[in-house]
């Protein structure tokens, strides 16, 4: 399978993804650059965390704005696969790709941690193969609260969007165990037509056995069972 993996100015974790997706998944990469204005074939398109452009304005504003996100936007209108981890969520939602907001988490600080998720609907790229049981996946942000207004967050729920929802390790979805104040414990979302996927934990941060914990594998490889089918 061939990925486009996005490198914004700012981004710092393109090769993370890259390395999961090619050196430990086997799988090719093509490196698009914020100032592309094509994007060459391929399978499914990845834009990584980071903090493109500084974080000036909101996180993702500014590249929203950039000419590859154009075509990314074209793409997703085609319903091809694409998907955004933590910055590139956040880019996704200034995009219109995806619904909601990404706010400044409540306790107003960068959290760094390891944090538990659990799949909510078990009908999407991400979670179909991901299994019942809370993954333990790294978080990195200042801006991670997710918010939407009451409409969209019930027609989202409602629609099967949420991806995955905060949660101790017993799978309790608790206040506690939601880090940065999300609206109903939310850690990742995905569009109407399920082709488009956001979450801000780092699945690619948890995929090599060097680093103890494999369970963002389960993530990714959910992802690219389902877009091969």
């Amino acid at each position: 399978m061939k990925f486009g993996v996005v490198t914004f100015p700012g981004s710092n974790c393109d090769h993370d993804m890259i390395y999961t997706l090619e050196t430990i998944m086997g799988h090719e990469i093509v490196h698009l650059w914020h100032k592309d204005g094509s994007i060459p074939k391929v399978d499914a398109i990845a834009l990584p965390g980071g903090f493109t452009y500084g974080d000036y304005l909101r996180c993702g504003a500014i590249a929203k704005h950039s000419p590859i996100m154009a075509e990314v936007i074209k793409f997703a209108n085609q319903n091809r696969p694409v998907f955004g981890i933590c910055n590139g969520f956040q880019i996704l939602c200034e995009s219109g790709l995806l619904p909601g907001v990404l706010l400044q988490n409540t306790n107003q600080r960068f959290i760094c941690s390891n944090q538990y998720i659990v799949a909510d609907n078990p009908k999407t790229a991400f979670t179909a193969h991901a299994g019942s049981k809370p993954l333990n996946i790294p978080i990195a942000h200042s801006e991670g609260h997710y918010y939407a207004p009451d409409e969209m967050l019930e027609e989202l729920e409602d629609n099967g969007q949420v991806l995955f929802r905060y949660c101790d390790k017993n799978g309790k979805i608790t206040d506690e165990a939601n880090p940065n104040g999300s609206v109903n414990h939310i850690a990742g979302v995905c569009n109407k037509n399920k082709n488009v996927y956001g979450m801000m934990p780092h699945p690619e941060r948890a995929a090599d056995h060097e680093l103890g914990n494999t369970d963002g594998l389960f993530i990714l490889e959910s992802f690219i069972k389902w877009i091969s089918n």
